[in-house]
């Protein structure tokens, strides 16, 4: 399943996950400074689907604040 995500990275409110229709918001306190932003967004979105961080693939964005990301579900 492919989603859209806006990333709020140096949130005070973070990490905080809020589903709006069919786009997420994504609230992080990590810094978009050397990937980190990404990599914490990565561990955020596994823990809420509940899926191993592999099966997360940002697909679009990664240098921005809005994303596609892709998450691969087992059938």
């Amino acid at each position: 399943m492919i989603y859209s995500v806006t990333v709020k990275p140096g949130s005070k409110k973070g990490p905080l996950v809020l589903e709006e229709a069919s786009d997420l918001v994504v609230f992080l306190r990590e810094r978009p400074v050397e990937g980190k932003a990404n990599i914490a967004l990565i561990k955020i979105l596994a823990d809420y689907f509940k899926v191993p961080k592999k099966q997360i693939t940002i697909k679009t964005g990664a240098r921005g604040h809005k994303k596609l990301v892709e998450i691969k579900t087992m059938v």
